[in-house]
């Protein structure tokens, strides 16, 4: 029994409509964000939710079945099982927060679908290398914030008056919103040589160090692809080994039957 309904869990078919039951379950929990729409199909809306609830429900307690202890040792498991649970909690006034939550039941399609699962075992792999850039990032952040309170501070104090507001405005300008009208450009009419500080570090942050995490990300991606085919292609090659054996094996009962009958 146990054993039939691992299949059907297992089954294409199956997560196909586990998928879809999410992806309409996500478009309908954005429909209650519409009075409009809740007051013309608000009843049919609720209905949806309760059953997409449901079948969420089953389909953890069919996999729990199956796979019996084995189940939490499967993180992607334990994720679904928690963004299930807090859909159940009950939105009284004390949980009212959790009706907002009920849109990260949209997660689950992360744990779903295998190429999104890859994109997060490759994020998680990046990690020990993201935080190599990040102490990079800071250190950077510190020097040039305590440089920029120092050569500004005295003129722009509400930018640069202390390191709090220096980080800040040095993180605006990293991300290049309004840096140069809204910034350096009125920085430049006290201080017209700041340009020898803000352009390198825009070059150093936005162009150099942030590229570094796109480089870092999907080179651990790659890597994670490139460790998943590799485990696929280990599959096939003991199943032709087997299949190998099995030809080798038939032969052999094959020229014995031909022996003893010659």
């Amino acid at each position: 029994m146990r054993e039939k309904v691992r299949q059907f869990v297992e089954a294409g078919w199956f997560e196909k409509a586990i998928i879809t039951v999410i992806v309409v379950n996500a478009i309908g929990l954005g429909l209650e964000t519409s009075p409009s729409v809740m007051a013309r199909f608000g009843g049919i809306v609720h209905a949806l939710d309760t059953l997409a609830l449901g079948i969420f429900v089953v389909e953890l307690g069919l996999k729990l079945f199956a796979y019996r202890l084995a189940f939490f040792r499967n993180g992607w498991n334990i994720f679904d099982l928690v963004i299930v649970s807090v859909a159940l909690v009950p939105a009284s006034q004390q949980f009212s927060v959790l009706r907002a939550l009920r849109i990260l039941r949209a997660l689950r399609l992360v744990s779903v679908v295998p190429s999104m699962r890859r994109v997060i075992v490759g994020l998680f792999q990046a990690i020990p290398s993201i935080g190599t850039v990040i102490v990079m990032l800071l250190l950077l952040f510190y020097i040039s914030a305590v440089m920029a309170t120092k050569l500004f501070g005295g003129a722009f104090p509400e930018w640069f008056g202390d390191m709090g507001r220096s980080l800040y405005s040095l993180f605006q300008i990293m991300t290049l919103e309004s840096w140069s009208m809204g910034i350096v450009r009125p920085v430049m009419e006290v201080y017209p040589y700041a340009w020898a500080f803000f352009v390198p570090f825009i070059l150093l942050t936005s162009f150099i160090v942030l590229n570094l995490f796109i480089g870092v990300i999907v080179n651990a991606m790659s890597e994670a692809t490139e460790e998943e085919a590799h485990g696929e292609r280990e599959m096939i090659l003991d199943e032709l080994r087997g299949l190998k054996d099995e030809i080798a094996a038939l032969r052999r009962d094959m020229g014995s039957a031909k022996g003893g009958g010659g």
